[in-house]
């Protein structure tokens, strides 16, 4: 799956907020030319939720163990704890240090945030794509649940 594929399909979820920073929005230069998935159907950015997927194009200063950057990118999806059991064999507390965080195409925990149910995939390609695309419906689909949920309580 390429970028452009992966953020046309989340644009595509009922009530998908794609948000790509770019130069001129206000938005910090590190975060330019990645993308952040919110389920915000009033198409505003949410002020007090992480998003729950996002494309990263470049390493951050605590996130270098990906090595990306020159065309090497990385997808990063919230899934849980009971997905990401099922997918890496581990709890998400409790993760070895055998994982190769700049593995291409390959299913493994966040490197910085893998402890909080965060999965990643680097340059996705035929091992990854199908599960990924699963994935980011899934996150999606809790994310919408988790706004539905915080709707009804403000109403009721």
């Amino acid at each position: 799956m390429s970028m452009d594929e992966i953020i046309e399909l989340v644009r595509s979820l009922p009530g998908s907020l794609v948000v790509t920073p770019g130069p001129g929005d206000g938005t910090p230069e590190l975060a330019w030319g990645d993308a952040f998935f919110y389920h915000a159907p009033d198409g505003v950015m949410p002020t007090n939720e992480q998003p729950y997927a996002t494309v990263v194009t470049k390493d951050y200063p605590d996130d270098t163990a990906s090595r990306l950057g020159n065309g090497r990118w990385r997808v990063n999806i919230h899934v849980g704890r009971a997905t990401f059991v099922e997918l890496t064999g581990e709890n998400p507390r409790d993760l070895g240090s055998h994982w190769d965080h700049a593995a291409e195409d390959m299913l493994m925990p966040h490197p910085v945030y893998g402890a909080l149910g965060w999965l990643a995939v680097i340059d996705p390609g035929p091992a990854t794509s199908a599960t990924l695309e699963r994935l980011l419906r899934d996150a999606h689909h809790a994310a919408r649940a988790r706004h539905e949920r915080r709707e009804a309580r403000a109403s009721g």
